[in-house]
């Protein structure tokens, strides 16, 4: 097929381009640790993804332990050593949102990380996998009464105020347990960061925390209450975002809060969240995580010098920038289907036997992803291609365009890419479909992590189902 010129063609994204391999693998987009063998095989952690095919089967997620470990050590290091340069410390939170399971969060906390948790549920994982109540932080706009007395039952570290109906419910529920328990205001700084609407969290017209003219307000009552201690503001603008720029306009607005709060009493840290991008396609250009935390740690000190303030103690959350990247989704293609879209345009629509299920973000977001064929390699053309799913949607989108060999047929191994974050943790059962299981690879070892369900196990929640219903009965 002619390329295409996309620029020509909107059905083609303008940022897509015919690739002058479609059998490589994007670096930045890709684990640290894939590879293609001889036989054009890609393996990730050292195990080979046909591999992972007969043992576990398809879709599959696979998580690369180490570069999780690695990644989650290198943003500690770059927060602790921008903060160092300004004479404070910095506490580095693991966004548990953006894939928890209880091995992930002992590899966090094992490379130093603390954990950041917003349900019960996620608190749960916490415990389970045995982080310290200190060192965890609990967020959430609509913490139930029974929430707040499990954490500050246990002696959660922290807990993110985020309205003023919370703040004397949990005010009462530590006073009745003889407990002060430490506390942060969440705070919206009007800042709209550049990315989808539903990402962005600063702007004033949304759930989350007190808007900057209602924050004092908030912080004088847990002053005057006794079983709390008011530790520090929170800001988070969002998701996805690329830069430095929207952070550091967000840190002006928020310091100037925090010196105004000075006046009335101690602000020993500042949260500013996180939110930090990965690449998802080849043109995706992420900030260098080091650069990223001496941005914004030096945005913060430069606001603090010009008000005469110390510059606090500094927290962050990041959750994507650690895992996402290190995770890969396996599919295996069922059919292809060629389909002219225009009088020169052709796609070709390949099926797999996943997709919004697994994989919401598409749907939720429009989110871009990539996908190559990884059970060998292949000489033919690129051509522009849709990677689909099973479901009955016609929104139903895994990748919305990238190029693949011309030849890519049923039965192959296709994955996709950056799936660490938020896939896993936004699965649903849509259309009654089991939801994979996620594998650690690594030094050549496989091992599940999060088993898989089967449809045995969804009918099993269904009270009208006689309880003996075995797997060969639900096939």
């Amino acid at each position: 097929m002619v390329p295409l010129v996309s620029s020509a063609r909107p059905l083609v994204p303008d940022w897509l381009v015919t690739p002058a391999d479609a059998n490589a693998l994007d670096e930045q987009v890709w684990p640290p640790s894939a590879q293609r063998d001889a036989h054009g095989v890609v393996s990730v952690g050292g195990v080979a993804v046909t591999a992972l095919r007969e043992r576990f089967g398809t879709p599959l997620y696979v998580l690369d332990e180490q570069a999780v470990r690695a990644r989650a050590r290198e943003v500690l290091d770059a927060f602790r050593s921008a903060a160092a340069e300004h004479g404070v410390q910095a506490r580095v939170y693991y966004a548990g949102k953006a894939f928890l399971c209880t091995e992930v969060v002992r590899w966090v906390t094992e490379a130093g990380l603390a954990v950041d948790v917003a349900t019960g549920g996620e608190l749960a994982v916490a415990l389970a996998a045995g982080a310290d109540p200190a060192r965890l932080g609990l967020h959430g706009n609509n913490k139930s009464v029974a929430l707040l007395a499990r954490a500050v039952d246990i002696g959660v570290g922290s807990i993110v105020v985020d309205s003023s109906i919370e703040l004397e419910r949990l005010a009462v529920v530590a006073a009745r347990r003889g407990r002060v328990q430490d506390v942060l205001v969440r705070v919206t700084s009007g800042v709209h960061a550049e990315t989808h609407d539903f990402l962005a969290t600063a702007h004033e017209d949304q759930k989350f925390g007190f808007a900057l003219a209602d924050a004092p307000a908030a912080v004088a009552r847990i002053r005057e209450l006794p079983s709390l201690r008011f530790v520090g503001l929170h800001c988070h603008i969002g998701s996805q975002i690329f830069g430095a720029a929207g952070f550091e306009q967000s840190a002006a607005r928020v310091v100037e809060l925090h010196a105004e709060l000075l006046e009335g009493g101690e602000v020993p840290l500042l949260n500013l969240g996180g939110g930090f991008g990965i690449a998802y396609t080849s043109v995706d250009a992420p900030t260098p995580i080091d650069r990223l935390a001496a941005g914004i740690v030096g945005a913060v000190a430069r606001e603090c010098e010009v008000r005469g303030i110390p510059v606090p103690d500094l927290a962050f959350e990041p959750g994507r920038t650690i895992v996402g990247r290190a995770g890969v989704t396996l599919y295996e293609v069922g059919t292809v289907k060629p389909v002219r879209v225009s009088d020169d345009l052709q796609r070709l629509y390949v099926s797999v036997d996943g997709g919004m299920s697994d994989n919401a973000r598409r749907a939720l977001y429009g989110a871009d992803y990539s996908a190559r064929i990884v059970s060998r390699t292949s000489t033919a053309a690129p051509e522009l291609t849709r990677v689909v799913g099973l479901h009955c949607e016609s929104g139903d989108i895994v990748v919305d365009a990238d190029y693949l060999p011309g030849d890519v047929t049923p039965g192959d191994l296709v994955a996709v890419p950056a799936t660490g974050a938020y896939c896993f943790s936004l699965a649903s059962n849509y259309n009654y479909v089991p939801r994979p299981p996620v594998v650690a690879v690594g030094d050549g070892a496989a091992r599940v992590i999060v088993r898989g369900e089967t449809v045995a196990d969804l009918l099993a929640r269904d009270a009208g189902i006689p309880a003996e219903l075995t797997d060969e009965d639900s096939e």
